[in-house]
């Protein structure tokens, strides 16, 4: 079964590509690889989730916030590629802007990670990395970017 299959069979549908809000582009390929540019949590053109997890943002609606940008840069490799040619996710980064204290990055990145792993099987483990930090654009509270291999052009 393709991703585009399980997207559906899960009830989901990639959205829109979110056009960037400075200068660069949602994604690029070099070679066999796609990068995206860092996702925030958009839905329709706002925000989901805004503040600091851990103060104004629980990490449940971080976790949930986090499910959103992996599909949107899901979304942003669909366009450049065509979701069905991604042969693995390689690396996620992830961001949660995080209130004084608040440790559970991890957790609150598990949203991309989960959502990658349903969709892709064992070609969606990935390595990881999950970092606090004070601010993010926008006032977004996570903000989620992929590495992914390709099928060769």
């Amino acid at each position: 079964m393709g991703v585009t299959e399980k997207l559906a069979e899960l009830g989901l549908t990639l959205p829109p590509v979110v056009p960037p809000v400075a200068s660069y582009v949602p994604a690029v390929r070099s070679g066999d690889h796609v990068f995206t540019s860092g996702q925030l949590p958009m839905v329709d053109g706002a925000l989901t989730a805004t503040g600091k997890v851990g103060a104004e943002v629980s990490a449940e609606d971080a976790t949930a916030a986090a499910r959103v940008c992996a599909l949107n840069a899901l979304a942003a490799i669909d366009a450049l590629v065509g979701i069905d040619s991604v042969v693995r996710i390689v690396k996620v980064v992830g961001f949660v802007a995080s209130a004084p204290g608040f440790t559970g990055q991890p957790g609150v990145i598990n949203g991309a990670s989960n959502l990658l792993g349903e969709l892709f099987g064992d070609a969606g483990i990935h390595a990881r990395s999950a970092v606090g930090v004070a601010e993010l654009p926008l006032g977004a509270a996570v903000e989620v970017e992929m590495i992914v291999e390709v099928a060769p052009a």
